[in-house]
């Protein structure tokens, strides 16, 4: 498939456990009056998986053509994406520092040291701090004065960015993932995933178009509301095709987002969320997390009765430590 070929020209590291399996969920489909099925990116194998392990092959790659002994990479406290590169860091040992932005209010102690903080102190990042958890281009600046400080101590530094002014490198993971997808098989009439940097949702969608697949994406919002969050698809989605150097095969109807689902914001728990979580858990134990994926399946539930009878998938993007992180919260509501 030209698609591979094309990816091909990208520098990587291939660490995941890919394929990733692709599963029904009969009794959560029962239950709910559809036919669910779930995309287990939660296996991917590197430092407890999820979805950063198949963007982080490219960054990494990259950061390997360049040389690279030293990686760089900012998020929120219970970043996901930081605790992945400290973990594939280590593999290709390199160091990692990692800058933890304080985007949720209103938590404490365990939110601040469980969870992936713990994971990320494990893999041995060094850890920073940035006061500002929704100033994108000034967590990279922030990262790029580091930089120049490890520069200075003849290390050789590389970023992976954060903000939408810089190439979509992660989507070429999920460029790849679409085409996985495509190759087991299995037809949907809706595929649902988080919709958060959009680095995910844009490679899925930009993967099918560009085989061929129209089966409808629909992003759930996690980070920002759906009007915001379709001018950052929309923009990623036309970076993505200057990256792989072709025309964008993805319409402007194509980009669907849903954000019934959001609110009180990101990284906060509703009722929907904690129902989204315990129906899962306990229909077919599967663990997901209170940021992203536990608000993918509550967006997704939301919308049962359209969906009545259909075949839809759910792309279980991992995030699980972040359940331990949230322990305090979930277990009040859990009782």
């Amino acid at each position: 498939m030209f698609l591979k070929d094309d990816l091909s020209r990208f520098p990587r590291v291939r660490m995941g456990h890919l394929p990733t399996p692709l599963e029904q969920m009969p009794n959560l489909s029962k239950e709910v009056g559809l036919e669910i099925w779930v995309k287990r990116d939660d296996c991917t194998g590197v430092g407890l998986g999820g979805n950063k392990v198949r963007q982080l092959e490219f960054y990494l790659g990259k950061a390997r053509a360049q040389g690279a002994t030293q990686i760089l990479i900012t998020g929120a406290v219970q970043s996901n994406f930081v605790r992945t590169a400290a973990a594939m860091a280590a593999k290709l040992g390199m160091g990692c520092h990692i800058q933890l932005e304080d985007r949720v209010s209103g938590k404490g102690v365990l939110y601040r040291e469980n969870g992936n903080v713990l994971l990320d102190r494990l893999f041995g990042a060094t850890l920073h701090t940035y006061s500002e958890g929704e100033d994108e281009a000034g967590a990279d600046a922030q990262l790029r004065l580091l930089a120049d400080d490890l520069s200075a101590e003849g290390e050789v530094p590389f970023i992976v960015p954060l903000s939408a002014d810089q190439p979509p490198t992660g989507s070429l993971g999920y460029v790849d993932a679409a085409l996985e997808l495509i190759g087991q098989g299995e037809s949907f009439d809706e595929i649902f995933l988080a919709s958060g940097s959009a680095i995910t949702h844009c490679g899925v969608l930009y993967g099918l178009r560009a085989a061929g697949d129209q089966t409808p994406v629909t992003g759930i919002c996690v980070r920002r509301d759906a009007k915001l969050q379709t001018a950052r698809v929309t923009k990623r989605l036309q970076d993505l095709a200057d990256l792989m150097g072709q025309a964008n095969p993805v319409k402007p109807d194509d980009i669907r987002l849903d954000d019934t689902a959001f609110a009180p914001g990101y990284g906060q728990l509703s009722e929907p969320l904690l129902q989204a979580l315990r129906m899962t858990a306990r229909t077919e134990g599967l663990v997901l997390d209170p940021v992203y994926t536990g608000k993918v399946m509550a967006g997704l539930l939301a919308q049962a009765p359209r969906l009545s009878g259909k075949r839809v998938l759910f792309w279980h993007t991992g995030g699980q430590p972040a359940v331990f992180a949230y322990g305090d919260l979930l277990a009040d509501a859990l009782s």
